[in-house]
Order: C-alpha cells, then sequence, then structure tokens
C-alpha cells in the first residue's frame, strides 16, 4: 500500500486490557487499527501504557521487566537506564545564542522562538515528518508556558530546553533514521522516576507517535507531578508498591515459595486498606494526613486512649492515612485539683508521649531558605515532597524513605496554607519561608516519637505543660506543633493560668480550647500522685468507666 501524505497524526488506541498489551506493541503499524492515509493525513495507532505498582512477587516483578528489554518480537528502547547526557558545544553554544535573544526581547512567543531553533531540531528527510518534529516541538513548549508562569524566563526552561534539543539528536534522531515512518515508530520503555526534563521529552516523544511504556513500581505518574497530561491505552494498578530498584541486569535467581505467596494473598484478602484488620507497619509507606477532631474535655481522654484506625472517620484511600487528632488547649484547672493532675498523669504516661514542661523546646533557624523553598516549588507553586527530599540540605535522610515522604509532604501542606498568624507586616511568603526553616530542625526525641508512629495504631501523643514559671512558649514552638499536627500527633497543651499563648501565633480555628472551672498562677508540675490523691481524685472509677 503506498501513502502520499502531507500531515502525520498519530492516534492513541483506548482501552486496551492488561493482557494484550504486548501483542498490539509488538504489531508494525499497518498490522494495527486505523492506518489510512488520504492524500492529505497520514493516520496510524499508538499505544501509550502505564503500568504502576509491583505484582505480590516482587523478583518475577523484575524478572517480567528485564525479559521485556530481551524480547525479540517487541524491540522495546530502555531509555530511563540509557540518556546520553552529551551534547556538541557548537549546539550548545547556539542555544544560548536563542536563549540571549529570547531575553533580549523580553519573550518569544513560541513560533518565533522555535523559528530561532532552526538546525537545531533534528532534520527529516520525509518532508511530513521534518514539519511534524517542528510541530510537535512548538506543543511542548505552550505546555511548558502553560505550567510556568514566567514562560521561557522561568529558572528551569534553559535545562528543559538543552535537554530536549540533546536528546532530540542523541536518541529520537537515530531511532527514526534507522526506521520507516509507514512501517514502524520506535517503541520506548520507561522505569521509575523521571525528572523534568526528562518528562518533557517523554511527553515529545508521545506527541511524536513513538509508542511508550512507563512501569513505576512506587505508583508514582510521572507526567502528573509537572502539569503534564496524556491519552493512554492502559493504566493498570498492580495491588502492590515498592520504592524502585535499579532497573534488571539480569534475571533474578531466587524464587518464591509457596507459602510466601500464600501469605501475600492472605494478605491481600485480609489486610486491605478498608479491611480494618490492619497488620503491624501496614501503611509504612502511605502518606500521613491528619482530621483535628473538635471534642469536649471529657473526650479528650477518651479518644487519647483509642488507636486511629477506632476513632471517628479513619479512613485509608488512594496512599494516604486520614488520622483523626487532637489538638487542645486546657485553660484553668478543676476545683478538684488531684483529678486534674491524675487525668493529666493518665495522658503522659505511656511509651508513645513525650511530656514537655521547659519552654521554647525549639531553636530559631535563622539560616535564609528563600532558595531552598523556591528551588523546591513545583508548577503550581507548591511545595513538591521528591523535591525536598532530594535537596542537598534535607536533614532528615537518615529515616525510613516512607516517613521522609511523609513528613516531605506534611511540609509542603503545612506551607501551602499556613495557619502561623503574620507578624511586623509579613507576607504569607514570608510565613512560608519561616515555616519551611523551622521544619528543617526537629528535635531529636519528635523524630524518634515519629519513628514509632504506626499510623493505623496507637496515636503518639504530646503534653506540653506551661504555667508561665518555665519559660514561654515561642513562635518556633507553635510552628513545630502546626507540623506535627499535620503528620498525625495528638497535641495537649495545659496552661493552669488560662493566659494566651499559642493564642499569639496559631490560628484559632486550628485548636480547641477548654475552659476549666478555676484560674491557678505559678502552679508547678505536679510529678507523681501518692495513693490518697489517686482515691480523692476518683481514678480508680474513672479508669473503669
Amino acid at each position: 500500500m503506498t501513502i502520499s501524505y502531507q500531515e502525520i497524526q498519530p492516534l492513541v488506541i483506548k482501552n486496551v486490557p492488561i493482557e494484550k498489551w504486548k501483542e498490539i506493541i509488538s504489531t508494525n503499524l499497518p498490522q494495527r487499527e486505523k492506518y489510512i492515509g488520504d492524500n492529505q493525513t497520514f493516520f496510524f495507532s499508538q499505544f501509550i501504557g502505564q503500568i504502576l505498582g509491583t505484582s505480590e512477587d516482587e523478583d518475577e516483578y523484575y524478572n517480567e521487566l528485564f525479559e521485556l528489554v530481551h524480547h525479540e518480537n517487541l524491540q522495546l528502547i530502555l531509555l530511563s537506564e540509557n540518556l546520553d547526557k552529551t551534547i556538541a558545544n557548537d549546539r550548545f553554544q547556539s542555544i544560548q545564542q536563542v536563549l540571549l535573544i529570547n531575553q533580549k526581547e523580553k519573550g518569544l512567543s513560541v513560533n518565533r522562538f522555535v523559528a530561532f531553533l532552526d538546525g537545531l531540531i533534528p532534520k527529516s528527510e520525509n518532508s511530513a515528518m521534518h514539519r511534524h518534529l517542528r510541530i510537535k516541538m512548538i506543543e511542548v513548549f505552550k505546555a511548558f508556558e502553560k505550567h510556568h508562569k514566567a514562560g521561557f524566563n522561568d529558572k528551569d526552561f534553559r535545562r528543559v530546553l538543552v535537554d530536549l534539543i540533546k536528546w532530540s539528536w542523541n536518541h529520537l534522531d537515530q531511532w527514526l533514521a534507522s526506521c520507516s515512518v509507514e512501517t514502524k515508530m520506535p517503541r520506548v520503555l520507561w522505569y521509575g522516576d523521571a525528572s523534568k526534563s526528562e518528562a518533557y521529552f517523554l511527553y515529545y516523544l508521545q506527541l511524536v507517535g513513538c509508542d511508550l511504556i512507563l512501569y513505576h513500581p512506587a505508583k508514582k505518574d510521572i507526567f502528573k507531578g509537572f502539569g503534564l497530561e496524556i491519552s493512554k491505552s492502559l493504566v493498570y494498578n498492580n495491588s502492590y508498591q515498592s520504592d524502585p530498584e535499579p532497573f534488571p541486569k539480569e534475571r533474578k535467581k531466587r524464587s518464591s515459595t509457596v507459602a510466601f505467596k500464600a501469605t501475600r494473598q492472605m494478605d491481600q484478602v485480609l489486610h486491605h486498606d478498608s479491611s480494618q484488620l490492619y497488620k503491624s507497619w501496614q501503611f509504612r509507606d502511605y502518606i500521613p494526613m491528619s482530621l483535628t477532631l473538635k471534642t469536649t474535655y471529657d473526650e479528650i481522654f477518651l479518644l487519647s486512649r483509642e488507636k486511629a484506625f477506632i476513632r471517628p472517620n479513619f479512613y485509608v484511600e488512594n496512599g494516604i492515612v486520614h488520622i483523626p487528632v487532637l489538638f487542645a488547649k486546657v485553660a484553668g484547672v478543676t476545683t478538684n485539683q488531684n483529678e486534674y493532675w491524675s487525668r493529666m498523669h493518665e495522658l503522659i504516661r505511656d511509651d508513645y508521649a513525650l511530656l514537655i514542661n521547659q519552654f521554647p523546646f525549639t531553636a530559631e533557624v535563622n539560616v535564609n531558605f528563600y532558595y531552598h523553598y523556591h528551588h523546591a516549588l513545583n508548577n503550581e507553586g507548591k511545595l513538591d515532597a521528591s523535591k525536598l527530599i532530594e535537596s542537598n540540605w534535607w536533614p532528615y535522610s537518615f529515616l525510613p524513605s516512607g516517613l521522609q515522604y511523609g513528613l516531605a509532604e506534611a511540609i509542603s501542606r503545612l506551607c501551602e496554607k499556613p495557619f502561623l498568624l503574620k507578624r511586623n507586616g509579613e507576607k504569607e511568603e514570608d510565613v512560608q519561608l519561616y515555616l519551611l526553616q523551622q521544619a528543617s530542625k526537629i528535635p531529636k526525641k519528635i523524630i524518634e516519637l515519629l519513628q514509632k508512629f504506626d499510623y493505623s495504631q496507637a496515636v503518639p501523643r504530646i503534653v506540653l505543660y506551661n504555667n508561665e514559671m518555665n519559660g514561654s512558649l515561642s513562635r518556633s514552638d507553635a510552628a513545630l506543633l502546626l507540623l506535627l499536627n499535620e503528620m498525625g500527633v495528638d497535641l495537649i497543651l495545659y496552661h493552669p493560668a488560662g493566659h494566651n499563648d499559642v493564642e499569639q501565633y496559631i490560628t484559632e480555628d486550628k485548636f480547641d480550647v477548654h475552659r476549666l472551672d478555676e484560674m491557678c498562677f505559678e502552679l508547678g508540675f505536679k510529678q507523681s500522685l501518692g495513693f490518697r490523691d489517686l482515691v480523692k481524685s476518683k481514678l480508680f472509677k474513672f479508669l473503669g468507666e
């Protein structure tokens, strides 16, 4: 069949079953559906697949990846492990000249920008493909402009542009030279994470018409984080997920036992996200997100005993554990002070509780985080958890990766909608910078408390006792309390005199205030209760309720 055309239009195949994708991707274009030329436009079918998570046997999952790149019929190009990052100096200098022109003219239009890139975008002897490559490069730049307020003046554009040109020559140009568009387009396999430049290059490849199959064992959509949207033939979610391992260079020789597979299957049946039969550390790689409960004073002591999954409105969805938590201030004391002390001691006497009765308990961080903050923003102007973790200043790299990511996500939420009150003419960005600064220095005892936190089980608790003889609660203390609230930690602040402390720093809709019978000044902390105190406080009856 001879095809005459002036334009090229790839059409993404829709609704491909998981068991059919290899059969489709291994066929050449004439054998696929929607293959037609009408003297104007050449249409051909394109496959875009995304496989998220791992199978129950991770060894089998990585063996499958190994076999994909060695499968004779599939002829997949493993790009993620083989990006050629070299660039000719004259080509690099030409790119710099175009960027200077853009700067002098205070921003070129997309079409003019691509016109200045003539000679830097690979050519093709096929005139329709030659035009197609430029049209699709224009679409890539339009997508970048759409998601970056500064457009081509964005701090990341130079890097993305250099990489797009570099990889277009080092890879796409060579692939197209070795195949005919009427017969076969490149078939590309990408595994694991992608930088912004890599995501934009993959976006370009799919616009051009390459087949793409994307694997990510941690169920991460590498396009979504950069605001890029593509049509897909297949999106398949495996039941399990894990952090990416290096791409396999050989088949794994280990084989799972029958008992191991049975255990994984049993976990899937009994310990899924909605089962409420949660095993220890089932959600260690999930993101904790708090829901602050509004309670009565008495409910503080009832709910604090309950594990997270027993509390009202606990649920797990899309890799996020929603944890109902307490954030309350107890102002004043009860008429029966023994009852007041016994209830407080009930809160602080288990392994998941930490008492703070000296203030401030945090230190002010005076390092300027302006660069760190802006370097970690995504296209939507929100702190990106992955960028935070990858930053050279990130102080929590020693923590398990799941906890690191949960902490980074909490910091992102904390800064996105700050509940810390502004002061001295601060702008919102100043408050966000301050919160990020303070989040970089969490005290060791509190880090250890977070490491004990199994999100569906016992909720860590911090009890603060402020009698104004033991120092003053500081703004840096309040910033850390907000972060701990985001992480799902219970916070109970006692102030027997009932004066404002946390109210000076945090918006009052963020926590409950319970006012007791009397205001008591300079009331020293009572370290322990004697037997008579326990009897007077009716603690035995209280524990039996």
